[in-house]
């Protein structure tokens, strides 16, 4: 090599290489450029490299890679436990499930359960009022919606058929049988309610529904159909039930239209003749009575009258008895007495003739003169 040659190109002999002279006394290393040296180790420079690696996990030198591996997997086990807590808000109930089975409601406030994806929480709203129309759709009432006639068309008690639409309101009791006790609980619900309605409508007449039934006819169907959705374990409360629409179906509505009225010109008549019976009745009543009892009053008259002729008869046939001429004389004038009491009367005098006596008296004339003549003083 070159740099064997004892007077190599950076001159002066023994052996120097690169770096500078040979050593001596048995130094054979080259020198960098501040000193004597050798050049530097790859595999000491890795090793070294390692060692400050693993230093940096607790153990030091003497620990080994696995004890690290161990403590990062338990710290990332105290995380995936710290995800099991979560919060029920108050207007909602905690439903925890473990590897997908119910196993408890929990109520409002901080819990702690299996993390995912061995246990679940859902946390459905129970405060929320939910509604439910039936017989048509849309979401401003009845007028504006679509009717369903598959669903509103309904037989009532009579055998009328008419045409109901109708709102339920409902809210979560329950959320863990809301759940998982019924597949589909709106469906569920529909159902129920439409049969439930069905029901009470086919137990009243058409009248009755459409008018003053309204309100009994929902309150009936409500308590109907909380039984009906209490049996399933449905875990919803039934909140009201509002009647929208109680009509007949429109092709007939024109027709039902002109019943209505003839009805209700019955009933005005109705009241009208009830009006004039209540009038009539008592003061024919009142009329009758005074009837009754001037008649009572007349008989008792009459009958009075009677007697007291009787006895008057028979004290004048006692008296006639003991002095009948006396009797029968003034019989005789009382007799005469009563008929020419009210008759016009004359006397004639046949014993006065040529006395210069008038013979003739009208007692009737002579009595109107004097009364006359007394009211002129």
């Amino acid at each position: 090599m070159a740099w064997n040659n004892q007077g190599g190109p950076w001159g002066g002999g023994g052996g120097g290489g690169p770096w500078g002279n040979g050593g001596n006394g048995g130094n054979s290393g080259g020198r960098g450029p501040g000193g004597p040296g050798t050049p530097p180790d790859l595999d000491d420079m890795l090793r070294k490299s390692q060692e400050k690696i693993r230093d940096l996990f607790p153990g030091g030198k003497g620990g080994s890679s696995g004890r690290g591996v161990a403590l990062l997997v338990l710290g990332l086990a105290v995380v995936w436990g710290l995800t099991g807590f979560y919060r029920v808000n108050p207007n909602e109930q905690g439903v925890e499930l473990l590897f997908g089975k119910y196993v408890k409601t929990t109520n409002p406030g901080l819990n702690y359960w299996f993390p995912a994806p061995i246990g679940e929480v859902q946390t459905p709203s129970v405060t929320q009022t939910r509604q439910l129309t039936i017989g048509y759709r849309g979401t401003e009432g009845a007028g504006n919606g679509q009717d369903q006639l598959s669903e509103s068309m309904m037989l009532t008690g009579d055998q009328n058929i008419i045409d109901v639409n109708f709102v339920v309101q409902w809210r979560i009791n329950d959320a863990g049988k809301y759940l998982f006790n019924i597949a589909n609980v709106e469906e569920t619900l529909k159902m129920a309610a439409e049969s439930a309605m069905r029901e009470t409508i086919g137990q009243v007449p058409l009248e009755y529904a459409m008018t003053d039934g309204r309100s009994q006819v929902a309150e009936r169907t409500q308590r109907l159909l909380q039984q009906v959705l209490d049996g399933y374990g449905a875990g919803v409360s039934i909140m009201d039930v509002k009647l929208q629409k109680a009509d007949p179906p429109r092709e007939v509505i024109d027709a039902f239209n002109d019943v209505q009225r003839a009805r209700q010109d019955k009933e005005r008549l109705q009241n009208e003749a009830t009006a004039y019976r209540n009038d009539i009745l008592p003061r024919a009543k009142g009329e009758a009575e005074r009837l009754i009892q001037e008649a009572t009053a007349y008989r008792e008259q009459v009958v009075r009258d009677a007697q007291g002729e009787a006895a008057r008869f028979v004290s004048v046939y006692d008296s006639y008895r003991g002095a009948k001429d006396v009797t029968a004389q003034r019989l005789y004038l009382e007799t005469l007495q009563g008929v020419l009491a009210k008759s016009d009367k004359v006397l004639i005098d046949n014993s006065g003739k040529g006395s210069g006596v008038i013979p003739y008296l009208p007692l009737p004339e002579i009595t109107k003169s004097a009364k006359s003549g007394g009211k002129q003083e």
